[in-house]
């Protein structure tokens, strides 16, 4: 299926296999997935069963031993570095369930870090960083650095440096099992509402089953493919 009509992402076939040739663990095995433009996609399962796996290959973090991951029908499992890195850069943002914030840099400063790297002016990306913290409720926190900050805030300036650049993908890995019950919706509410605003596409690695069916499609993840979660759960 080609973007024209809808796929954003595509993995065909994906493998994956970790550790020395006479022990090898086998993570991923012919995996398959395609996700439209627009889907809010979560991912179900056990700890070890290659969900944050998926998204590192998705992201470019790491490349596949056998199989294609299309982005725009463009092969990034195969591309070079420094496609891989543009595309990192430009096309994907990435949240994961500890913040992983410089200490050094203020909220905002961590925030336009993306915008930086790409070669924007710093007045440009300060701006627009200042502009979506603002947006998430940060607007008075966002010259205190990240140990000033609780962790839900740490959460929330790190979901505003993987959007800042305006990316079409946005890969989430457990953005919300490192916060208590309320910080953990509140945060969750956040990537609903930015995923809605700015028309991307996610996909999202959790734990829990209530956050998960809160996205328009549920998949899970068992013996190394994807499932579609069943009614009975």
């Amino acid at each position: 299926m080609s973007e024209a009509v809808g796929a954003l992402l595509r993995c065909t076939g994906v493998a994956r296999t970790f550790g020395p040739p006479a022990g090898r663990v086998e993570v991923l095995r012919g995996l398959d997935l395609e996700v439209r433009r627009g889907d809010m996609v979560a991912i179900l399962g056990e700890s070890g069963t290659g969900k944050t796996t998926l998204l590192h290959l998705v992201g470019a973090l790491d490349r596949p031993d056998a199989g294609r991951i299309e982005y725009r029908g463009r092969d990034i499992g195969g591309a070079g570095a420094v496609d891989r890195a543009g595309y990192r850069n430009r096309d994907v943002g990435f949240v994961f369930q500890f913040h992983h914030l410089l200490p050094e840099f203020s909220a905002v400063e961590n925030a336009m870090m993306p915008l930086l790297i790409a070669g924007e002016r710093a007045s440009v990306a300060r701006a627009r960083a200042a502009a979506i913290l603002a947006e998430l409720g940060l607007a008075a926190a966002m010259d205190r650095r990240p140990t000033a900050l609780s962790g839900g805030e740490q959460q929330r300036v790190a979901i505003a440096r993987a959007v800042v650049g305006r990316p079409a993908l946005l890969l989430a890995d457990e953005p919300t099992g490192n916060l208590d019950e309320r910080n953990a919706g509140v945060v969750f509410d956040l990537l609903l509402e930015l995923h809605r605003s700015r028309g991307m596409t996610t996909l999202l690695v959790t734990h829990s089953e209530r956050l998960a069916s809160r996205c328009s499609r549920v998949l899970r993840m068992e013996h190394g493919s994807l499932t579609p979660r069943n009614d009975g759960r």
